[in-house]
């Protein structure tokens, strides 16, 4: 049974959904993200909803990073485990 099923989903709503990422720089993600998981620690490379590319530099496992991204971008990635959330 799912209590919160009428209520409307937000930005500061939990994630529903769940995909592991293989970063590429060409290929946006099916969907823009609400956050990200990092499993393994390293640097996260991605381009964020404007088109600004950031890499955040030593993500700890384990982390979730609310993030608007529609990309995971291979260069500068050294992280494993990222899964897209929304």
């Amino acid at each position: 049974m799912d209590q919160f099923k009428d209520y409307p989903t937000t930005l500061t709503s939990p994630a529903s959904n769940a995909v592991p990422i293989t970063p590429n720089d060409m290929t946006p993600l099916a969907n823009v993200t609400r956050a990200i998981y990092v499993g393994q620690t390293g640097d996260v490379s991605v381009e964020m909803q404007n088109g600004q590319i950031v890499t955040f530099q030593n993500v700890q496992g384990g982390s979730i990073l609310a993030l608007r991204t529609m990309k995971i971008r291979q260069t500068g990635t050294t992280a494993l485990g990222i899964i897209a959330l929304w």
